[in-house]
């Protein structure tokens, strides 16, 4: 990592289970990122407050509740209309045939049950670097 980034793990919606949240969260943090938990039942309002107060780099959204697909675009909505540049990841339980409509409304990455808490640290440091770079107007890094 370039620097160490601040990274925003919510938890939007009704959904109750934050085991994974808090693992991520803890392996974040473990591999040297900033890391703001926000807690359970964020609304996708609050989620955007967090991300901007915390003028975070990335947000995380773990789902688990299947609302990913009504609640992924309001973040992203309001991210765009605060005018925050923060990489959105999503993790949880998504069906494989909802990752392309998250891509398409602008989520960087879609991880699901099984991806590792390196790779997912890894794949993150590496996409906020590049990021980095190309703000900086240098391709090669």
């Amino acid at each position: 990592m370039h620097r160490p980034y601040r990274v925003v793990v919510a938890k939007p919606g009704l959904d109750g289970h934050d085991r994974g949240a808090k693992v991520i969260a803890r392996a974040l943090r473990d591999a040297g990122f900033e890391v703001i938990y926000t807690g359970l039942h964020q609304t996708p309002e609050q989620v955007v407050q967090a991300v901007v107060h915390e003028d975070a780099d990335a947000v995380g959204l773990s789902l688990l509740s299947g609302a990913h697909l009504t609640l992924v675009p309001k973040v992203m909505e309001g991210l765009a209309a605060q005018g925050s540049d923060a990489l959105v990841v999503v993790g949880g339980i998504i069906p494989e045939r909802d990752v392309p409509a998250l891509l398409a409304m602008g989520v960087a990455r879609v991880f699901t049950p099984g991806a590792s808490l390196p790779q997912i640290a890894s794949w993150l440091a590496q996409a906020l670097d590049e990021r980095e770079r190309q703000l900086a107007g240098d391709p090669a890094g």
